[in-house]
């Protein structure tokens, strides 16, 4: 429901009613014009577009901490489910035709659309840590098979599964997208709205059968007050060995007494440990922002570079839906075909390495929306200004560059691909390298990452216009090269590091911060997914 509400934003934003449309935003059929609505132009629909899913990227840090915190996951992610329900309901009267037609749409739209920020804000940074809660094994473990097999229980091979179909059955719901793209080309903005309402309605019902049959952690204090304490300790101590060997051992109760200090800290070594990796985590998630543009382009410049080409009855938007079907595509074929077959002959493909591979493939996909953008300017009929608004005819219909609207099929799959072997790693990374009672918060500021790409799509929404478009696609693309050889540089040692769950639950009887010093039992005793993934 929420990609098919989000899938249409630009359209809606950026243009205005269809010359001879059927007054609901659909424009005629036979004509190469696109649906519209408010037709505020490309600057302010970049605005609006990249403050939206900013907020849904960047507010999940403070739901992730109050989820951690006070509330429970579970009880955050129904908040969150009855937010955006509300959203629906008030998007689609925003689609009426009488506040279409006499210019009024754009307050209830608007509101409609940041209420659903904030519900999906409420949702996306607890959806991955239940799934992952789920899983019981946190090391390496022998098990014996009916049969007499001895086999290894991989954690981190059950986690890299388990997220790739979450990943997966994401982007299920991102092609759902597709019939909205059709709607508001054939049908109107009324019924576009109203199909991601009919999708959600049965959510509810949803999460009220899972809620018995899930594994469920109450709240458990957030240890975000004592990271940063030991933070500061470290930096106190050793402010010139920042990134060196040994920088957090300062903190550890086990240095502090060794060095015959009497400071007292309600830690053990391990959870130095524990933050250490988090703010390791923290900085691989510091290169996702450029992977994001490369991926959709910064801001709205792919919008933009879609009305430039031949439509043949085809919505401008449909094309982003290849993201979804490529991960559609690809997910099984990594989850039974790639990555097992690596791991029969003992090859190491490890977070680290699938990372930089996405972050570079990604700067593939940012040549392709280059050398588009630049042949729709050279062959189109307004030359460095085909995607504005004034590029018309005599009768106020869009003039296009003599090129296949589907071209575009190939960055956008290109981008796709790069996404699983870049944010799939980084939810197992998330989980596996933070505290437990901060993995809300953790998932979030992998989120947040996405959320700066979108500020910086908000920050440059004047330069994401003609004529500048195509150095829009160019600039980043040549930092995406620079940035993949850099993380591969700074963390491919990761890689060798065994993957192990922080399983610290009583680091201290009197935990300063926490409602809970010891990690309180699940709410559900059975989990269904025991023993994933054997090898």
């Amino acid at each position: 429901s929420y990609y098919s509400a989000t899938g249409v934003i630009s359209n809606f934003v950026n243009r205005k009613l269809p010359v001879g449309g059927n007054g609901y935003g659909a424009p005629p059929r036979g004509t190469q014009q696109t649906a519209g609505a408010l037709g505020l132009g490309t600057v302010k629909a970049t605005a609006v577009s990249q403050s939206f899913k900013m907020l849904v990227y960047c507010l999940p840090v403070i739901f992730g901490y109050i989820a951690d915190t006070y509330t429970g996951r579970y009880k955050m992610i129904c908040w969150g489910v009855a937010v955006c329900g509300l959203a629906h309901i008030l998007m689609i009267a925003a689609g009426a035709p009488g506040l279409l037609a006499n210019g009024t749409a754009a307050a209830p739209y608007m509101i409609s659309l940041y209420v659903l920020a904030i519900g999906a804000a409420m949702f996306k940074p607890n959806v991955s840590p239940t799934l992952l809660d789920q899983i019981k094994d946190t090391k390496p473990t022998v098990d014996t098979l009916d049969d007499g097999e001895k086999v290894i229980i991989d954690p981190e091979a059950t986690t890299e599964r388990v997220v790739l179909w979450f990943y997966l059955l994401i982007n299920v719901g991102g092609f759902l997208a597709v019939p909205s793209t059709y709607l508001e080309k054939y049908v109107g903005w009324m019924v576009t709205f109203t199909l991601p309402l009919a999708v959600y309605l049965p959510l509810p019902l949803v999460l009220w059968w899972l809620h018995k049959r899930l594994t469920l952690y109450p709240p458990g204090g957030s240890d975000l007050y004592n990271c940063f304490k030991v933070l500061g300790i470290c930096l106190k101590k050793g402010f010139f060995k920042i990134g060196r060997h040994g920088f957090w051992d300062s903190a550890k109760p086990s240095v502090i007494a060794a060095s015959g200090g009497n400071m007292q800290v309600p830690w053990n070594d391990q959870f130095v440990e524990d933050v250490r990796r988090t703010f390791q985590a923290t900085g691989m998630f510091c290169f996702f922002p450029i992977q994001y543009i490369n991926d959709n382009g910064l801001g709205i410049a792919t919008d933009a570079l879609s009305t430039m080409f031949i439509t043949n009855g085809v919505p401008n938007d449909l094309l982003y839906n290849f993201n979804s079907l490529s991960i559609i595509i690809m997910a099984p074929v990594l989850n039974y075909g790639l990555y097992p077959l690596l791991r029969k002959y003992h090859i190491k493909f490890g977070p680290v390495a699938r990372i930089t591979f996405g972050l570079f493939l990604s700067a593939c996909g940012g040549i392709g929306y280059t050398v588009l953008n630049y042949y729709a300017y050279k062959l189109g009929p307004c030359g460095d200004h085909g995607s504005s608004a004034s590029c018309v005819d005599a009768e106020g219909v869009s003039l296009v560059a003599p090129i296949s609207i589907w071209w575009l099929a190939l960055p956008f799959s290109i981008g796709g691909i790069s996404e699983l072997f870049v944010n799939v790693p980084a939810y197992g990374i998330a989980y596996s390298r933070a505290p437990k009672n901060m993995r809300g918060l953790v998932t979030a500021l992998n989120l947040f990452n996405t959320g700066i790409a979108y500020a910086l799509g908000l920050a440059f929404a004047g330069l994401v216009t003609d004529p500048y478009l195509t150095w829009v696609f160019g600039g980043p693309t040549i930092i995406g090269f620079a940035m993949s050889a850099l993380f591969w540089y700074l963390f491919k040692h990761i890689d060798e590091e065994e993957y192990l769950l922080s399983t610290n639950d009583d680091y201290h009887l009197e935990h300063q911060t926490s409602t809970s010093s010891i990690a309180p039992e699940p709410y559900n005793e059975k989990s269904p997914i025991d023993k994933e993934t054997k090898v």
